[in-house]
Parts: C-alpha cells; sequence; structure tokens
C-alpha cells in the first residue's frame, strides 16, 4: 500500500482544515517545499497537493507551489482543487504533475473528466469521490466540500469505472482532520461493490480522511486499498515520519 502525504495549500502555505471548514484553517508551515522534502529525506514516493484557493476560485490557483516541489523533489504529485478546464489541466501536468484529481469536474461535466480519461490516459486521472455520509451511504460532495450533489457514493465510483477509471480517492468528509479513524466499513463496501469481473478491473482504492494512529495503515492495506492519504495526524506527530520509513521498508 502507497503511504501519500497530503499537503494542502492556501495563500501559498501549507495548512490543513477541519471536515473541510476553510474558517477552520491551522497553518502548518508557510513553505510547502520544506514539507515536502521531509517527506522524501523519510523515504516517501509520493505526495497529494490540494489547492484550497483553486477549488474555492473553480480555477488552478497554486500551480507555482506544484512546480516547485515537482522541480525541487523527486516525489510523485497527485494534484487537485479547482481543475475544472482543460487548460487548467495543462498547467498542472506543466508544472509537474505526475496524476491529477478530478472531484467536482467528474459530477458537473462529465463529458470533460471523461475526455481527460481519455487523452491523458486513466493512469493518470484519479476520482475525487469525497462524499458527506448518510443513512444511503454517502453523496458526493463538490466545490471545495463546500456542497453536496445528488450522486450516491457507490453509483458514483461504479459508473466511472466502467468509463476506465482505476485510481479513486475516497474521503469521508465527517472525519477529515478529526482524527477519528478512517471508514474501513464504508471502504469494504467500495472495496466489494467494485471488484473485479468480466468487464472491468479492480479500481485502485486510496483511503483518506480520519486517519489516526499507525495501526491503522496495516488494516487499511489489508482490506486492499492501493494508497492512504494522511495529513494532519502527521502534522499533529500521531503518526511520525519514522513509522512511515519503516512501513514502506518492510512493505
Amino acid at each position: 500500500m502507497r503511504i501519500i502525504p497530503a499537503i494542502d495549500i492556501i495563500d501559498g502555505k501549507c495548512v490543513r482544515l477541519t471536515k473541510g471548514d476553510y474558517s477552520t484553517k491551522k497553518i502548518y508551515n508557510e513553505h510547502p517545499l520544506e514539507v515536502a522534502k521531509e517527506f522524501e529525506a523519510a523515504g516517501i514516493e509520493y505526495l497529494h497537493v490540494v489547492d484550497l484557493d483553486g477549488a474555492k476560485a473553480s480555477q488552478i490557483v497554486n500551480h507555482k507551489v506544484l512546480e516547485k516541489i515537482a522541480s525541487k523533489t523527486g516525489l510523485k504529485i497527485d494534484f487537485g482543487g479547482g481543475l475544472k478546464s482543460d487548460k487548467d489541466l495543462e498547467i498542472a501536468f506543466n508544472s509537474g504533475a505526475h496524476q491529477i484529481t478530478g472531484g467536482s469536474i467528474a459530477v458537473k461535466n462529465k463529458e470533460m473528466f471523461e475526455s481527460w480519461i481519455e487523452k491523458y490516459g486513466a493512469e493518470k486521472i484519479i476520482l475525487g469521490a469525497d462524499f458527506y455520509p448518510d443513512a444511503f451511504g454517502g453523496k458526493i460532495a463538490t466545490n471545495g466540500w463546500q456542497q453536496e450533489s445528488a450522486f450516491a457514493l457507490i453509483p458514483f465510483i461504479k459508473g466511472y469505472q466502467q468509463k476506465g477509471i482505476q485510481y479513486v480517492i475516497c474521503t469521508d468528509i465527517s472525519k477529515d482532520g478529526m482524527l477519528s479513524g478512517p471508514s474501513f466499513d464504508i471502504y469494504k463496501e467500495i472495496l466489494e461493490a467494485c471488484s473485479a469481473d468480466i468487464k472491468r478491473e479492480s479500481i485502485q482504492l486510496i483511503a483518506s480522511g480520519g486517519i489516526s494512529t499507525f495501526d491503522e495503515l496495516p488494516t487499511l492495506a489489508g482490506m486492499g486499498c492501493e494508497g492512504v492519504i494522511i495529513g494532519k495526524a502527521i502534522y499533529e506527530n500521531r503518526i511520525t515520519l519514522k513509522q512511515l520509513e519503516n512501513f514502506i521498508v518492510t512493505n
């Protein structure tokens, strides 16, 4: 299972939010490159970067931060937040993104999102399936998690699986930044619902939201998650970079 630390960007700074609420912003470092270099020094190869300004503005904003991290580290970066046009995607890839994540666009402009899959290949386009949990399995959120769509979580993922999507980042917004543990049951449901059959391959599910202790990582790996995004647990020293380094070496 890939370990993927998160760097969320507002005003060019490394921040974390709670449940996607911008009013809860906490700045952890004014220089995201410094944070990225610490991750790389610990043997981490991957990075999840979210342009929170871009998510609000509905267009890419912090591409210069992406460019700086990509040019000065060897990290493979997946980048998301505000990618709404072909131009946004060009800027992201030209700035050094290894993959991009599309969430709101996959809800609001399916034709464009599907054209990205066809143009760049499924290995380059990640589906962002971030959801508000409810009695019916959750509804997909859009616009920097500020709005709830009518799309139910698992049908949404399965629909794009049929269009060729391989990678899915799934965040339970109610757990994001809460350090309360991930949504194991929901991830299990997704993996079972989207398992391989004659017409499609299994999705590569990346867990996100609520990671709080190191012990949760082997459980997610054992369930079949392809990756896990870790944010606040690292910044609050609930999980150390040394623990992650050892996990990577032994797995």
